[in-house]
């Protein structure tokens, strides 16, 4: 039975060290940290410290965002980790899922942190759109692809894959149908 601490900093110039001090207490002994956006679970040290927890391990977290963005995301991870007999104790929300309480807590903790980043990107949508009416925010500046037709016919000719030629354009796949669609309406 191995105690393993899970912890995330959404971007490089964050710093994880307060999440490790609130952890060391727990006497870790597999740590897996990630600068990387919290936005899905596809996470490569999530996914190892996934693969990595056995029956009767137990993870720690400073506090359930660092897991998860989302209700569902948070949820299906508890899932997976209680199929396997995995306790997950969050320092931050004092909670231990291995206890009925514990369970019942981490489902209204997870609709509320869900609440909350719900209105925090409603907020910001609305600060966007004041900023556009006042001039001051122009938005994103759009891509452009320099002999897109070329790159765009082989792909219709199947000598490119969508996938092989976002990367090659080092693009999005978002963007390259946004790309597309601009292309085909002309």
């Amino acid at each position: 039975m191995a105690n393993i601490a899970y912890i995330r900093v959404s971007s490089a110039d964050q710093n994880e060290q307060r999440q490790v001090e609130a952890l060391e207490p727990h006497k870790i002994d597999k740590w897996f940290c990630e600068k990387v956006s919290g936005k899905d679970t596809n996470r490569p040290q999530l996914q190892a410290m996934l693969d990595y927890a056995r029956e009767g391990d137990t993870i720690y977290i400073h506090d359930f965002s660092r897991l998860a963005r989302s209700t569902k995301d948070l949820l299906e991870i508890v899932e997976r980790l209680q199929a396997k007999n995995i306790h997950l104790i969050s320092n931050k929300e004092n909670l231990d899922t291995s206890t009925p309480t514990g369970k019942l807590m981490l489902t209204m903790i997870a609709a509320i942190n869900q609440f909350e980043r719900e209105n925090l990107l409603e907020r910001q949508r609305e600060g966007i759109a004041i900023a556009v009416k006042q001039g001051k925010y122009k938005g994103r500046k759009a891509v452009t692809v320099k002999d897109f037709e070329e790159h765009y016919q082989r792909y219709l000719s199947r000598k490119v894959s969508k996938a092989g030629l976002a990367k090659e354009l080092n693009i999005s796949r978002p963007t390259l149908d946004k790309l597309i669609l601009g292309y085909k309406a002309g």
